[in-house]
């Protein structure tokens, strides 16, 4: 083992300067905490020798959590909210980000990132440097061994309060190893008096094991309340750390670490690369307990759920229109408090300030995460049946593969709109024809019509040009739901039921019980009114055929969890080259006029001009022409067919995706620090 360099301990100190103005004066958290204020400078031993200091400071660990949604422009960590960054859902093939200036334009979509780092040590998408992630670590522990010594707190408080900082500290451990596979182990804080630090990169197996006995101590411990909703506090606490939470953290860590990523004959890179330990970043093997393991921990969760009287459930449409499903698909992740909401996390208080770009710069090109044609036909049919698009287009019903309304004589719009598709599509993705007004109270649409064709009213030429939130034909509404979403519950998702619910059913199938995979799937889709996943696909034979039944969960989890990690990290785990590679598509609508022939003129902001019933321009459009075209601004340099390369630039039966993309680089500025940090291959 090497020296640590004590450049790296200075993040892992324990004793550093507070700042606060005096030492009665509310404490200042984030990263105003962690400087030297005008007033004064409090040292640790003053924050843990008050109990509301004590508080403030758990708070300020709370405040740094990893949250996906970018809301402002930032180089100070965590960059995961910085805009310039990009999110991972960028990455994958469900979104396409038309935004250049970012991490995921500049770095991922041309294949130019590196392991080099900017003055403020950043690199890639999760900057190992610059995401609060060893700030955070220091401060969990600085909590835990420093809290038994705070007067003021009552035992059951000071229990809760180490337990819910041992979360903080797993969570933060599992986001990183997301990134980077296996990672050094802290398991205090320093003095700053040592001569030396040994810190070598872990195995795999290590940071695991590590990152489940913090959990394992919090289970056992038993300290935590086991979940706020249904409870009077549930819309103020659902941000808190519970004991539902460490459980289901910990199967979503062995999900990851049972994937194929790790859990495999031979690593990611054989055949590709060497690397002087390997273990860091596979387990040496393939093993099936691995995935028992997971399993097992989905049935203590389901079990103790069951125990505490099924607090955390699945949201029961109050009917079964689409109006019913969409409304339960909305709140069950946008409300805080809501029975699928295990964990949550929260940067604002509101959604509509200036603090919380999400909302507010919804229409800037820097928000562009556009959906992608595969992406919406990931969707199934409003009864569950897969969606078909050679199938469609055969049968001539292009036209009603998002909406199907009737032209009533003297009715400008369409009349009983029916919605064809998953009512999940409509929650996520704005498609041409839907109605743009939601109602926040019960899912239901009104108002104007979503144009998404060549010149219509909403998306212009953007769909022709690739640009802003229409570059593919379609825009995102997922975490945004149009304006019913203003002012109200500023939340990102990070532990769900529906997200345990498909594990299990994925950790079902891996071990050989597709029946009850087959059951925890047709629970996820119960609440938006699709059939049986095996009776909407006789022939698929998903009872019997383990990888078709696997296959079918991944749709599944990327239609529930848009912008939630999870379609990149799917593809990650499970080793996806080939859907990394594969060129990804936008959607081009034309209108048809009465002769049949294009024309890209808008029709909702003109209705007015049309006075005559008998004048087909009276009435809302609704036949078109389709054309599924790849992108090709910012188009990516991993795909087999890259139409923005040069000719013979790219081999279409192999692309250019490497397998040292599956993690991502450790800054060489650390690994050449020399303390045992070993670079992931490639990089």
């Amino acid at each position: 083992m090497k020296a640590l360099y004590k450049a790296i301990i200075g993040l892992a100190m324990a004793v550093v300067g507070f700042g606060v103005s005096s030492c009665t004066d509310p404490l200042r958290f984030g990263n105003d905490f962690l400087e030297k204020a005008p007033g004064g400078t409090v040292t640790a031993d003053t924050v843990f020798s008050n109990a509301e200091y004590t508080r403030q400071f758990l708070a300020g660990i709370y405040s740094k959590q990893y949250y996906a949604l970018p809301t402002n422009s930032t180089n100070d960590p965590p960059q995961c909210r910085n805009y310039w960054k990009g999110m991972v859902d960028a990455l994958s093939d469900t979104f396409q980000l038309f935004f250049s200036n970012t991490i995921v334009g500049n770095m991922y979509y041309t294949g130019a990132l590196t392991s080099t780092t900017d003055s403020r040590n950043n690199g890639n998408i999760y900057p190992f440097m610059n995401e609060f992630i060893w700030e955070n670590v220091r401060n969990c522990y600085l909590l835990l061994e420093r809290i038994d010594g705070v007067p003021g707190l009552g035992d059951d408080e000071r229990e809760r309060m180490k337990d819910e900082a041992r979360c903080l500290l797993a969570s933060t451990y599992f986001i990183t190893f997301r990134f980077y596979g296996g990672l050094p182990l802290v398991y205090g804080t320093f003095s700053g008096d040592e001569t030396s630090y040994e810190y070598p990169r872990a195995t795999v197996e290590e940071t695991v094991n590590f990152m489940v006995d913090i959990l394992d101590t919090v289970i056992e411990g038993n300290n935590l309340p086991w979940g706020y909703p249904g409870t009077s506090d549930a819309a103020s606490e659902t941000g808190r750390w519970t004991l539902g939470a460490a459980m289901a953290l910990k199967c979503k860590i062995l999900q990851f670490a049972a994937s194929p990523l790790f859990n495999a004959e031979e690593p990611y890179f054989e055949g590709t690369y060497t690397l002087e330990n390997p273990l860091v970043a596979w387990y040496g093997n393939y093993d099936e307990s691995r995935w028992i393991r997971f399993k097992d921990a989905c049935e203590d969760f389901i079990e103790r759920n069951a125990q505490e009287g099924e607090i955390y459930h699945m949201v029961v449409p109050a009917g079964n229109t689409q109006e019913d499903y969409r409304y339960a698909f909305r709140s069950s992740y946008l409300l805080q408090g809501s029975p699928e909401v295990i964990m949550g996390i929260r940067v604002s208080k509101s959604a509509n300030g200036n603090d919380y770009g999400w909302f507010n710069l919804r229409t800037n090109e820097r928000f562009s995460y556009c959906p992608t044609q595969e992406y919406v036909e990931m969707f199934p049919w409003a009864d569950g049946r897969p969606f078909d698009w050679d199938e469609t287009e055969a049968a001539g019903e292009l036209d009603h593969m998002f909406i199907k309304g009737e032209k009533v004589e003297g009715e400008q719009m369409l009349q009983n709109i029916v919605y064809t598709r998953d009512p999940r599509l409509y929650e996520t993705v704005a498609v041409n024809g839907a109605r743009q007004t939601i109602n926040w109270g019960d899912g239901r649409t009104s108002g104007a019509n979503y144009e998404l064709w060549v010149g219509g009213t909403t998306a212009g030429m953007q769909p022709i040009n690739q640009t802003s939130h229409y570059g593919t034909g379609y825009r995102f509404l997922k975490y945004y739901a149009g304006d019913a979403f203003q002012r109200r519950f500023p939340q990102w998702v990070w532990l769900c039921l529906s997200e345990l619910y498909l594990g299990y059913a994925e950790a079902c199938a891996q071990t050989g019980d597709l029946p009850t995979a087959v059951e925890y799937i047709d629970k996820v889709r119960a609440r938006v009114g699709l059939g049986g996943i095996v009776e909407c696909n006789p022939d698929k034979d998903l009872l019997t055929d383990k990888d078709a039944l696997i296959e079918e969960i991944l749709r599944e989890r990327a239609c529930e969890f848009a912008f939630n990690d999870s379609r990149y990290f799917d593809m990650i785990r499970y080793k996806r080259a080939d859907l990394f590679e594969r060129t990804l598509h936008r959607l081009l609508i034309y209108r048809l006029d009465e002769n049949g022939e294009r024309t890209e003129t808008q029709w909702y902001n003109v209705r007015a001009d049309y006075t005559d019933p008998s004048d087909p321009n009276y009435y809302e459009p609704s036949h078109f022409e389709y054309e599924k075209q790849p992108i090709t601004v910012l188009a990516r340099y991993w795909w087999n067919e890259n139409p923005g390369s040069e000719a013979g630039d790219v081999d279409p039966e192999v692309g250019n995706f490497d397998p040292k993309w599956y993690l991502q680089p450790f800054p060489i500025t650390e690994v050449n620090k020399g303390y045992g940090l070993i670079q992931n291959v490639g990089w």
